[in-house]
């Protein structure tokens, strides 16, 4: 984390905090000593963005219950936009959702490139008759850029903003426990890669392998393990990541298996298998499963279950399963269980895969 100074109103150092990648696009965060902003900003640098954080000086709410110097605080914003090398969008929540729109509006709209305005349950919003409300509704109508709403309770009326959109989403700023901090970074970043992408898009296409399979490959799935036992009761299995649940009455889950596995015969005569879901700490498992060399089951842990199928411990969750059918496909067939048992570990992150890597979750 940098540091950079800005000139505000009247020439006073403003001191802003600058992380993740500086040449990625820039989302500016008007902070008050209120909110603990950490959570989003650590959201906003894990999908590639650059976070600057400014801190109002007058925007907080004082013991009195009123606000001040927010005439300051709208200036500063359209001093230290005036200066920056390039267009950021604008985070802000509450009072300071109003201070960005205003100082947007005055004149500082192109300076922009979008807006997130975030409505915090009780979070104490200024008037609807003040001065600044006032200022508000005379120049929104002059703010064209995309602006995201998230709305929280009514009381930030922001219905003036000629091109928003709502999102209702009852939270507070900092919350990193509840779900709905990660439901609001989904739906931030979502309304960001539409409106400031970090990069162009680029579009391919074909009709040949490759290109369908790369674009297969953009469907981010889990990875799994396929395991049963051969004619010797021996286990065997494999990875796969074509799977996907089919009925839960009767409870019914298929996996794609290639003709030319090695253990694509014992599979499909198998009557019993299960599916282990693989959780972040086992892409060496992952790895194991897919080479034709490895010893797969030698350093792996598992055991055998009471209908005497093999099936790895720790896993993120494993179905064991009596087949149900079996279809062919191309060059692969299709093999559907009926699950006799499900477990799983709610605790554990998943395994990702997605455009041939691993990946992981943005959030936690």
């Amino acid at each position: 984390m940098t540091e950079l100074t800005y000139r505000g109103f009247g020439g006073v150092a403003l001191s802003t905090k600058q992380s993740g990648d500086g040449d990625a696009p820039s989302v500016l965060i008007l902070q008050d000593d209120r909110q603990d902003w950490s959570v989003i900003a650590d959201a906003l640098q894990d999908a590639g963005r650059q976070v600057i954080g400014l801190k109002m000086r007058g925007s907080v709410e004082s013991q009195s219950n009123e606000f001040f110097a927010l005439d300051v605080d709208i200036e500063n914003v359209k001093a230290v936009l005036a200066q920056m090398p390039a267009r950021p969008a604008i985070l802000a929540s509450s009072a300071a959702a109003l201070i960005a729109a205003v100082a947007l509006g005055e004149g500082g709209a192109h300076q922009a490139s979008a807006l997130v305005l975030i409505e915090e349950a009780g979070g104490g919003i200024i008037d609807a008759d003040s001065a600044v409300h006032e200022r508000f509704l005379q120049s929104a109508s002059a703010i064209k850029l995309p602006v995201l709403h998230v709305q929280s309770d009514g009381s930030l009326d922001l219905a003036a903003l000629p091109n928003r959109e709502v999102v209702e989403l009852t939270l507070s700023v900092g919350d990193s426990t509840d779900e709905r901090a990660d439901t609001l970074n989904a739906v931030m970043l979502d309304f960001l890669e539409r409106h400031v992408p970090l990069a162009a898009p680029e579009y391919r296409e074909g009709s040949d392998a490759r290109t369908f399979r790369d674009a297969l490959g953009c469907f981010a799935t889990g990875v799994t393990v396929v395991t049963t036992t051969n004619s010797d009761r021996n286990p065997v299995g494999l990875t796969a990541n074509s799977f996907t649940s089919v009925s839960l009455d009767p409870p019914l889950l298929l996996v794609c298996i290639a003709n030319g596995s090695s253990s694509a015969a014992v599979l499909e005569s198998a009557e019993r298998f299960a599916i282990n879901i693989l959780q972040i700490g086992q892409q060496l498992t992952s790895n194991r499963f897919a080479d034709k060399n490895e010893d797969r089951f030698a350093e792996t842990p598992w055991q055998m279950s009471e209908f005497g199928i093999p099936v790895l411990t720790g896993a993120l969750a494993s179905f064991e399963c009596v087949r149900e059918a079996i279809y062919p496909a191309g060059d692969h067939f299709i093999l559907v269980g009926k699950v006799l048992k499900a477990r799983f570990e709610p605790q554990r992150d998943p395994l990702l895969y997605f455009r041939g890597k691993y990946r992981r979750l943005h959030f936690h």
